[in-house]
């Protein structure tokens, strides 16, 4: 029986080790080469916003950046066909850099290849070994975990900048009005905003600097306005940057455009409270009925339950006399 079960063990872990092995050896062969102009902007044809406001290259600088570069020169290449997807929703998740999808994948596959084994090293410490095929699921439930937790995390970072913007937006629309209205240009009004509200909506405060910040590189407003609707990824901006483009290619108005727009935007906010308000009743039933009306009908059964068993002591003394 034992030597049965040592066997199972054995031909489990060299199956493990094999695909593992398949899956290192193929990948590069399934993904393919690293795309041309990819290496070239990873290699600094291509130049990146940080975080402070300043143009530089994050390949010299970033830790991240040169830690996947030495694996990619390995042989080992961490894009695939779906890399522009990838880019999309680190990008509406704040991680904006040029090396974020593939740090993306690498770190996905790392808690692929990590979970398992550190499932096995927690049952090794515990002693408390399942059989064989509770393990074989139980390492599929963990390598599954690693593949799929990166990307639900970027999808949730992504839900709560998305609201962190939008919750902003209305109040950074009355400083662009009036700003335009005090007579600023729409570039030096972007730059102006940006500086104020850095305490208030710092997601924002970034976006409208980058946006400064292309415009003095000598991007297009067109150009600079559709890479703050990608990059916010929040349809409100979106509509916001079309309304200035076509305000600005009509020659109409552009305070008075945004007079409106901030309304609407003010009333939507105000339709999104009054929603969440009108929800709160609902929500609050399901506590209610899970918690407080066992209690209640507890507290209301109690009395008549003491008297009912007084009434059966009492005639159980009257049948023993």
């Amino acid at each position: 029986m034992v030597s049965g079960e040592l066997a199972n063990w054995i031909v489990l872990g060299l199956v493990f080790t094999a695909v593992v092995l398949v899956v290192m050896a193929l990948a590069p062969l399934v993904v393919g080469r690293t795309d041309i102009k990819a290496r070239l902007a990873a290699q600094g044809g291509s130049a990146a916003v940080d975080g402070s406001g300043s143009i530089r290259n994050d390949l010299n600088t970033s830790r991240w950046a040169r830690l996947l570069q030495q694996i990619e020169e390995t042989g080992l290449s961490l894009t695939d066909d779906a890399s522009n997807k990838i880019a999309e929703k680190l990008q509406m998740a704040g991680y904006d850099q040029p090396w974020a999808p593939r740090a993306f994948t690498l770190t996905r596959a790392i808690a692929t290849l990590a979970l398992p084994g550190l499932v096995v090293s927690f049952l090794a410490v515990g002693g408390n070994w399942p059989s064989p095929t509770k393990l074989y699921m139980v390492m599929i439930g963990a390598a599954m975990l690693g593949l799929y937790a990166p990307g639900i995390i970027v999808n949730g970072r992504a839900e709560e900048r998305s609201k962190e913007i939008l919750n902003g937006f209305p109040d950074t629309l009355d400083l662009l009005l009036v700003c335009l209205e005090a007579g600023l240009g729409i570039d030096a009004a972007f730059s102006r905003v940006g500086n104020e509200i850095v305490d208030s909506h710092p997601l924002l405060a970034k976006l409208f600097g980058q946006v400064s910040l292309e415009l003095r590189a000598g991007r297009s407003r067109e150009v600079a306005l559709r890479l703050l609707a990608k990059k916010s990824g929040v349809p409100e901006i979106t509509a916001f940057t079309t309304l200035i483009i076509q305000s600005d290619k009509l020659g109409a108005s552009v305070a008075a455009a945004l007079r409106i727009y901030a309304a609407e935007m003010r009333e939507q906010r105000r339709m999104r409270a009054e929603e969440k308000a009108h929800r709160i009743p609902v929500l609050l039933s399901v506590p209610l009925v899970c918690f407080l009306l066992p209690t209640m009908v507890s507290v209301l059964m109690l009395p008549a339950a003491i008297g009912m068993k007084n009434q059966m002591a009492k005639v159980e003394e009257q049948k023993r006399r």
